[in-house]
Parts: structure tokens; C-alpha cells; sequence
């Protein structure tokens, strides 16, 4: 079996990323909230997990590699394309609070379609404060 080529990560996320984590994070949070925890997001370092470790905190279940938006992206991983980082807000597992994956979902079930152990770049940040307590 031929190796699988490493995935080709962007050094950070694009502008239409954020846009949507933040349409997505409107319906958890409001504007105001959602609005910061995007700021956050831009200037978070990109940091890598592997895509089932992502999963798994998420509690998010895995897309099929028919679903059209994961078939785009290993299409372009194949290429050797640059994937956009996806976007995360850290959980609390002490409290019971999942990870949530603010944008990239799509691209973290297609990082571990192609190899479930491959790192997945990613930008983290906590909950704002007054939502941690």
C-alpha cells in the first residue's frame, strides 16, 4: 500500500472561516459573545491534535467520505492543496462541556478519512470567563 502523503496545512485560518464560526457561534452564544470569541480565535496560535482526538472530545460524529464537502477537501489533500486550519473552542470536561468545533468539521472528518492519526491544524481558545463558571 502506497504511503499517503502528508496534509498540507495553511498557516491559518481564512477569512470565510471565521465568518461562518462565527454564524455557527451565534446560535451558542450572544453576538457580543460570539463576536469576541472569534477576535480570540484570529489570534490564537495554530496548534495540532489529531483528528480522532478532536472528534472524540467534540463527542461530533465522523462524516462519511461520500459527504460532498469531505470528498472536496481529501480531493484536495490528495492534491497537495492547502487546507485551512478549522477552528475550536475548548470543552470542560469537568463540567461536562464538549469541545466545540466552531468551524472545520468537514475538515477534521476528512483529515481522518485519509489518516486518522494525522495532525489537524487548529486554533483553540477558551470560553470567555462568565461562561466557564
Amino acid at each position: 500500500m502506497a504511503k499517503k502523503t502528508k496534509i498540507n496545512w495553511q498557516p491559518e485560518a481564512v477569512k470565510k472561516d471565521y465568518e461562518a464560526a462565527r454564524n455557527y457561534l451565534r446560535l451558542l452564544f450572544n453576538d457580543k459573545d460570539a463576536r469576541r470569541i472569534v477576535e480570540r480565535l484570529r489570534k490564537a496560535p495554530t496548534i495540532q491534535f489529531e483528528a480522532k482526538d478532536i472528534l472524540r472530545a467534540s463527542q461530533t460524529h465522523l462524516l462519511d467520505g461520500d459527504d460532498d464537502k469531505v470528498h472536496e477537501t481529501l480531493k484536495d489533500i490528495k492534491k497537495g492543496k492547502a487546507i485551512s486550519p478549522v477552528l475550536l473552542i475548548r470543552g470542560q470536561g469537568g463540567k461536562g462541556v464538549n469541545l466545540i468545533i466552531a468551524d472545520g468539521h468537514h475538515r477534521i472528518c476528512a483529515s481522518w478519512h485519509w489518516d486518522d492519526k494525522a495532525p489537524v491544524s487548529c486554533s483553540l481558545v477558551e470560553l470567555p470567563a462568565k461562561d466557564r463558571d
